[in-house]
């Protein structure tokens, strides 16, 4: 697939879609069928092999597997993907205002007075 990239770097990368169907669903401890519905709702876009193959990362199992705990407990799979993606987008919102804060605390003035404190 990518045989430029250095092996290590692929390990480490999360986004690297290094999980053939058969290995995800039995790491996720579910079926094919699952993981090609969770596609179709447009939850996980499993990239493709030379060959033609479906192909996940293990960010994209995260996202299953959280989308798996809802439809066992009852959600629609619909519903369930739905509630995921505002999850995802949720903690990335999260991360980029906390990244704004972080920055803003070294950019902002010192507003302390000398000699106090």
């Amino acid at each position: 697939m990518t045989a430029d990239i250095p092996l290590s770097d692929r390990l480490d990368d999360d986004d690297y879609p290094a999980y053939t169907m058969g290995r995800a669903a039995e790491m996720l401890g579910t079926t094919p069928a699952f993981l090609r519905a969770i596609g179709e709702a447009r939850l996980i876009t499993p990239l493709r092999s030379e060959g033609g193959h479906r192909r996940y990362s293990r960010y994209q199992l995260r996202i299953a597997a959280r989308a798996r705990e809802l439809v066992d407990r009852g959600t629609p799979i619909e519903a369930a993907c739905r509630i995921v993606i505002l999850e995802d987008q949720l903690e990335e919102a999260q991360r980029i205002n906390a990244e704004y804060r972080r920055r803003a605390g070294h950019e902002a003035p010192d507003n302390s007075v000398p000699g106090v404190g």
